[in-house]
């Protein structure tokens, strides 16, 4: 069992004071937006053996064990974060895993760099992910029904987003969404930007549902961005709650602070509230337009106390412990690999100490109790 030393990334859209705080550290006045745990070649976490990706490359049945290497390579599948948003991240969609093959073998065969700013595919690899909330946090997920995002729109009485309403309210569900996308994203930059610009008005003199809006165009003015935002639902998790965001599902994190998981990707494809490239047709070609609830996931309980967020895909696995002082040490040995993550208190995982914000890698059938007072996150795999 190796502790880990992870890397914090500095994103401008990242809180300053949420990750320092869960850390016991003072801020450094800087943005400090995720701290990743794994094995990702972009940042993989220090142990004493060195960088978690070299460690499991050098033994991947040992680290990871045989079944999880034939289901899913030798590679950790997951990555593990805490993010922190004090700011709207890009509203944006990831692809499932032929459409990431088939656009990833394009660029390549075309040879679009892979650090081109205009490239889609980084992977051949999907990204499906999930972010359990750890403090009240808010985000856009899914689309809302086409009749509800034309009241929405008509409710700020904008002359130019009429059109939008009229397409809302007269086509079939998956057409009116699929067109007014289309018709924002591709609309006169200019013209545009004078549509959010009175959007934004009518969104901050009427607040309530509206608040959220004012304040992401606050952010990012004049992007089109925003009127996408408002064919999304807007979704408040309390702590503990969760999102998990399948393929073609348009998404955006708003603010507060969670533990996020997903597939090993770095696959994107951005829909706006960002100065990165656009690609609107290959968006079109990834998004899912069906309206419908986003699906907040509450744990399910089993017998030895785990909570698990229950998700439809094998790369990763999510669950929580709260652990007692003075209970029974819990046994978490697995045949796979995982993360162990303490959010909160204090606990000991086989003699390695853990307080708030701490983490280890256990390798797969590596045996590991748990004790002390606080909550641990286990991140693996179901193989």
């Amino acid at each position: 069992m190796d502790r880990l030393d992870n890397t914090v990334r500095p994103y401008a859209w990242g809180s300053t004071t949420a990750i320092p705080h869960l850390l016991g550290l003072e801020p450094s006045g800087e943005p400090q937006a995720e701290m990743w745990m794994g094995a990702h070649p972009g940042a993989p976490s220090r142990t004493g053996r060195g960088p978690l990706n070299e460690v499991v490359a050098e033994d991947p049945e040992k680290e990871l064990g045989r079944a999880a290497v034939a289901k899913f390579g030798p590679r950790l599948p997951f990555l593990l974060k805490l993010l922190a948003a004090g700011a709207p991240l890009s509203l944006q969609v990831h692809p499932d895993l032929e459409q990431a093959r088939e656009g990833y073998e394009d660029e390549e065969r075309r040879g679009v760099p892979i650090d081109a700013p205009h490239r889609n595919y980084k992977d051949a690899n999907h990204k499906p992910e999930l972010i359990c909330a750890l403090t009240e946090f808010d985000g856009l997920c899914g689309f809302r029904a086409p009749e509800e995002a034309a009241e929405l729109l008509a409710a700020l009485d904008v002359d130019s987003l009429k059109p939008y309403v009229d397409l809302l309210r007269a086509h079939p569900q998956e057409a009116a969404l699929r067109e007014v996308l289309t018709a924002v994203l591709s609309a006169d930059p200019d013209d545009m930007a004078r549509t959010v610009t009175e959007t934004t008005a009518a969104c901050a003199r009427l607040g309530g549902a509206y608040a959220p809006y004012a304040d992401i165009a606050h952010h990012y003015p004049g992007d089109p961005g925003v009127i996408a935002a408002m064919l999304l639902n807007h979704v408040r998790l309390q702590p503990g709650e969760a999102l998990f965001l399948g393929a073609g599902i348009p998404h955006a994190y708003l603010n507060g602070l969670g533990v996020e998981i997903m597939a090993n990707s770095d696959n994107v494809l951005r829909c706006g509230l960002t100065p990165k490239h656009v690609d609107v047709p290959e968006l079109l070609r990834v998004v899912r337009f069906e309206a419908g609830d986003p699906g907040v996931l509450r744990p399910e309980a089993s017998a030895d106390g785990e909570e698990v967020y229950a998700t439809p895909i094998d790369e990763f696995r999510l669950s929580r412990y709260v652990v007692a002082e003075g209970a029974d040490p819990r046994d978490l040995t697995r045949g796979t690999p995982q993360i162990l993550l303490c959010a909160s208190g204090a606990v000991r995982a086989d003699g390695i100490d853990l307080t708030s914000g701490g983490s280890v890698f256990v390798p797969a059938g590596e045996r590991v109790e748990v004790s002390g007072s606080g909550t641990i996150f286990r991140a693996t795999v179901v193989a």
